[in-house]
């Protein structure tokens, strides 16, 4: 079994642990938190590869105007 396949018994084992550790008012905060994260870091991997997208584009088509005027 892999480290990434938990399963359902151990997530409801790591939301059970939280709950204990962290207590029913924190866990709210932190669930956000770890979204507001996952959200800019989304954002921020959509951002560099549309960079890398625009980037392979107009060397594109520079190489084309490029190649149509030796002709």
């Amino acid at each position: 079994m892999s480290p990434a396949n938990i399963g359902i018994p151990g997530l409801i084992l790591i939301v059970v642990l939280a709950l204990i550790i962290f207590g029913p008012k924190k866990l709210p905060e932190i669930g956000k938190a770890a979204g507001q994260t996952l959200r800019e870091f989304k954002n921020s991997a959509n951002n560099i590869m549309s960079d890398e997208d625009k980037k392979s584009e107009l060397q594109e088509n520079n190489d084309e105007t490029g190649n149509n005027s030796t002709k």
